[in-house]
């Protein structure tokens, strides 16, 4: 076969690297951006945030006496803040003096001798952190503090990491001997089922339990005997706790004998209990977000704006950028002018990206305008597609903006993707959001009669009557996502 040369011509799409690194900014969320402008602050010296005020001490405070009218700028004040630096600091130094010997931080105090009020101790000004500690850690500490035998001890520290968060034994008693006598054969299982009531008097009350019923009848145990309905209460937890898990609340006053008012009485003092003792003592840690858009109302009009806090202001530093021009090492040069395009690549992704954010957010805030003005039920169905076509993007790119991006309204801080749903349609050829549908569903479960609790098909039919055609088992669905218990379990005499 004759070999050849042939000329084509061709259209190729190729990614840049400045494409590639505007689209990876554009799927990270604050906190991550956050991470990624240090780094790159750290490898680029030619990237620097940009500072509120600048120049010569005392700079800032002309510039607040400037935006101030009323405020008249004391001389002595701005020639303060250039003294600051040279406060108290000898001309001289010693040669083996440090920079603590000569400046620390209580030159700045007041004048003054002694202990006073005034004064305050070097450890009030250290952050010592915080101490968080586990269940076990928790009783381990207090078995300690106990009066235990080295055996007893280790029966202990052995039933202790058999129980898990919620304060439940999660081993038998025979499990539990089983790991003691490896260590000591001379055990026996009265000495482990001693050890362990001693324990489950230990505080959180009721830890240690090994179900339910031995939870709350371990806490009943330490209320005054004179305490109402305390008897009555005992025997619904040691005879008829199925019946108090089932609901099944005729059955168990016709086996106690209790009346209705009687048996409320009875379930009143044991929605005082705790079930789970553990989630009363573990510490719950709470999520923070930054919202990357704020939403507000202004004249009848709902305004979108970035926000400033979210992340820093970036620039190139010029004066290291004109080296370039100036320095006679060709290596220098091209180092200097190779960071300087990255700062300014990587600068101009973020404001792409943040342009692509406020635009996404924009056309969120037209479309779902019902829900800021009346909430979760007036919620329009709307789906990467919509919001795709309205600003000429693909839904890709739209997929990548929504994903941990979050919005600050005056309904709370919401994920961008909370507000697209799926529509479900409606009597007269509209359509209804299953957000709306699952807002509507909670409000239905929290005003309905606890003693008739509405089930799944009711639920069903009071929405067609609103000309919501949903059907039975996609409003089980919803009620599970929601976290609602079934009819029979939403049953309650309070």
């Amino acid at each position: 076969m004759k070999q050849s040369l042939q000329l084509k011509i061709g259209q190729q799409l190729t990614m840049t690297p400045q494409l590639q690194q505007a689209i990876r900014l554009l799927q990270l969320s604050s906190m991550e951006l956050t991470q990624e402008i240090q780094e790159a602050l750290d490898n680029n010296p030619l990237l620097e945030v940009e500072e509120e005020f600048e120049g010569e001490p005392g700079a800032e405070i002309e510039a607040n006496a400037k935006a101030n009218n009323d405020i008249e700028v004391d001389p002595s004040e701005v020639d303060s803040a250039d003294a600051m630096a040279n406060k108290d600091m000898p001309d001289d130094l010693p040669t083996d003096s440090t920079w603590d010997d000569t400046w620390s931080a209580g030159s700045s105090t007041s004048s003054g001798s002694g202990s006073g009020a005034g004064m305050a101790s070097d450890d009030d000004y250290i952050y010592q952190g915080e101490t968080s500690e586990s269940l076990q850690d928790y009783l381990i500490w207090q078995m300690r503090l106990s009066r235990f035998s080295p055996t007893d001890q280790y029966i202990a520290e052995v039933i202790i990491d058999a129980i898990d968060d919620a304060g439940y034994l999660t081993q038998s008693l025979d499990t539990v001997l089983a790991a003691v006598l490896q260590q000591h054969p001379e055990v026996e299982d009265d000495e482990v089922a001693v050890v362990l009531k001693r324990i489950q008097n230990f505080d959180p009350i009721g830890v240690g339990a090994r179900d339910v019923g031995e939870c709350l009848l371990l806490q009943l145990n330490h209320w005054p005997d004179d305490t109402p309905w305390l008897a009555e209460t005992r025997i619904v937890l040691q005879e008829h706790i199925d019946l108090l898990g089932n609901r099944d609340y005729r059955t168990l006053a016709r086996k106690t004998k209790l009346k209705e008012d009687q048996l409320r009485e009875v379930m009143q003092l044991i929605h005082l209990l705790q079930p789970r003792p553990g989630d009363t003592f573990m510490p719950s840690e709470a999520d923070y977000v930054i919202p990357d858009v704020s939403v507000r109302k202004n004249n009848g009009r709902w305004l979108v704006e970035l926000n400033p806090d979210a992340l820093p202001k970036l620039r190139v530093n010029e004066q290291y950028a004109a080296l370039a021009q100036k320095s006679r090492n060709p290596e220098d040069s091209q180092y200097i002018r190779h960071h300087t395009q990255e700062a300014r690549w990587f600068i101009r992704s973020i404001e792409s990206r943040n342009e692509t954010l406020l635009k996404v957010a924009n056309c969120i805030v037209q479309r779902q305008q019902a829900f800021f003005e009346y909430g979760e039920e007036a919620m329009k169905p709307m789906v990467l597609n919509d919001v795709a076509e309205s600003i000429e993007m693909h839904e890709s790119t739209i997929s990548r903006v929504t994903t941990q991006k979050f919005m600050h309204t005056p309904r709370g801080i919401f994920e961008l993707k909370y507000f697209f749903s799926s529509h479900v349609s409606t009597e007269d050829g509209g359509e209804c959001s299953s957000t709306a549908i699952r807002a509507l569903i909670r409000k239905l479960v929290a005003a309905e009669s606890t003693a008739k609790p509405l089930s799944d098909s009711k639920i069903a039919e009071l929405m067609a009557d609103q000309g919501i055609q949903v059907a039975r088992r996609t409003i089980a669905k919803y009620r599970e996502a929601l976290n609602i218990p079934p009819s029979n379990q939403r049953k309650s005499l309070l």
